[in-house]
């Protein structure tokens, strides 16, 4: 009997698809590594070969760079964590430790970069949209809401905005349809910053309709960051989007393994319409934040919609680093709000709160992500809520929890059950027992991972966004979310978080389970070098 023909199940189909994609990207890019590196260590080799008599002094320069190295790590303002993940390599091996500080430790980065939170700062002033909210809020605002605004204008030079409805999303398929919707009534800009792009029907879907709106002259511009979609897109892809009519740019492209800046990262995701519609969340472009196929189980993740004037401070913190990544100036009146002419205040703007765009900007030396962070979880009163993929924090978080635990603050925190990086989830689960014997709450999300970034306490104050509980997102990469007083998003997100926990296995010593010696030992050697992860 012949054999019956073979049919195809789309899910496999797509996986096929996916892995072989995935495979060329990854070949292609490892090829061009590799040839940089090869040429890098041939160098090196040769130098040694011809330079053989100089070695004693090589080894004593290399000696004092480690030195010089180490005391400019203790000199900085950085955290302490950080320093020690550092020191230890530079100690241990004096030889190249130091070399390897300057290559990948150090911030060598372009001065225009360093500016972007002046450059947000002079923008906001510059265009407004309500030149009167501030003064209002301390008038109006209570005070634990006001001093938590303040800090975040004054340390990133976002402003607060009133007169902004706020649409919470509890997953990326309900959050996929109205996102497409927004994009198609784009009538002036659309602005795209991602940290993954990746082919499929998640980004297939966007790609039509931004090249549809690029042909009736909407100034579309998309950047995404070159090593969260190292294996996503193929090498040059920006080349495909802008001749489709799309302004396109790659931040800061990894070219080589000795790249200036490899660690900071673009990991922002922000979506602006007109500046009258944004979206911001953990949300990038790809199929598995919809859940058009299986990666860890299902992918839970959270964004936020931003409708009216708080939109536009999302607008200004696209074109600070699209202009200081690009070399490009842009001018900004060209895309802003019209204003209106000074009035009296109009206190319904405030039925809907205080919504807070904001972005970390590592290159400034302010760590905002995570004292945005620090500042809910200490005035906090009744509970917070928090929703993390991973939890590898420093000295100074790990306490605030326990502090505010054992004060009687209602602390719960859901992590993934089925984790993306086994090394970081077992890292992230050695946080566990010094959190839970203080009185917090830890559950795991079983059906799969949650990708969702978001902090929520006392039915008041919440944030929704690109920032992790690592040291990645608090102290290296760009980052960007939405502070909350008062919206009508915050229910919606303390009840996504309770429905959340439904679905969560409350963790327990049992769960935990007893560490073997080479475990902790293990262990040991990833908390120590944790801010390097």
């Amino acid at each position: 009997m012949p054999k019956p023909k073979k049919t195809d199940d789309p899910i496999h189909t797509r996986m096929r698809k996916y892995v072989n994609r995935h495979m060329s990207n990854l070949f292609k890019r490892a090829v061009y590594i590799l040839l940089f590196a090869t040429i890098q260590v041939a160098f090196l080799a040769v130098c040694f070969i011809y330079l053989e008599n100089l070695t004693p002094y090589f080894w004593v320069l290399c000696i004092l760079v480690s030195l010089l190295a180490a005391a400019h790590i203790i000199n900085k303002n950085n955290n302490p964590a950080y320093k020690i993940a550092w020191l230890i390599p530079i100690l241990l091996m004096p030889i190249f430790g130091g070399l390897l500080y300057l290559m990948f430790g150090s911030r060598r980065v372009d001065k225009r970069l360093t500016s972007i939170t002046d450059c947000v700062r002079a923008k906001y002033t510059e265009f407004p949209a309500a030149p009167t909210v501030e003064d209002e809020i301390s008038v109006t605002a209570p005070r634990d809401a006001v001093l938590q605004s303040s800090y975040i204008t004054m340390a990133s030079g976002c402003r607060p905005y009133t007169n902004t409805q706020t649409r919470y999303y509890p997953s990326g398929e309900e959050m996929f349809y109205e996102f497409c919707e927004a994009l198609r009534l784009a009538e002036q800009y659309i602005f795209l910053e991602f940290f993954i792009i990746e082919e499929g029907v998640f980004w297939d879907t966007v790609l039509d309709i931004l090249t549809e709106k690029a042909k009736a002259g909407v100034d579309v511009r998309v950047m995404y960051d070159d090593f969260g979609s190292m294996l996503t897109l193929p090498m040059y892809y920006e080349k495909t989007l802008r001749d489709r009519g799309i302004k396109a740019h790659v931040f800061n492209p990894f070219n080589t393994v000795l790249s200036p800046r490899p660690n900071n990262r673009d990991h922002r995701k922000i979506a602006v319409v007109d500046g009258k519609i944004a979206f911001v969340g953990g949300i990038n472009l790809a199929d598995e934040y919809i859940n058009t196929y299986e990666k860890h189980g299902y992918w839970k993740d959270t964004a936020i919609r931003l409708s009216g004037d708080a939109a536009w401070g999302c607008a200004i913190q696209f074109l600070c680093v699209w202009d200081a990544d690009t070399r490009e100036t842009t001018d900004f009146a060209l895309f802003a709000p019209q204003t209106a002419p000074a009035a009296p205040i109009d206190h319904s703007a405030f039925a809907n709160g205080i919504v807070q765009p904001y972005t970390d900007i590592p290159m400034d030396n302010e760590q905002v992500g995570e004292t945005v962070y620090f500042q809910l979880i200490t005035r906090a009163e009744k509970y917070i809520y928090i929703t993390t993929p991973y939890l590898i924090i420093d000295y100074e978080l790990l306490v605030a929890l326990q502090t505010a635990a054992k004060s009687g603050v209602d602390v719960r925190i859901i992590t993934p059950h089925i984790p993306d990086k086994k090394t970081v989830f077992f890292l992230t689960r050695s946080y566990y027992k010094p959190l839970m014997d203080a009185g917090v709450k830890i559950y795991e999300f079983t059906p799969g991972f949650i990708h969702a970034k978001s902090m929520v306490a006392d039915d008041r104050f919440a944030v929704v966004g690109s920032i992790n509980l690592d040291y990645r997102s608090l102290y290296l990469h760009l980052e960007n979310a939405v502070w909350m007083y008062g919206t009508d998003a915050i229910p919606a997100i303390r009840d996504d978080f309770l429905a959340t926990q439904e679905k969560s296995e409350r963790v327990t010593d049992a769960l935990l389970g007893k560490l073997t010696f080479l475990k902790r030992m293990w262990l040991s050697i990833l908390r120590t070098f944790a801010p390097l992860l």
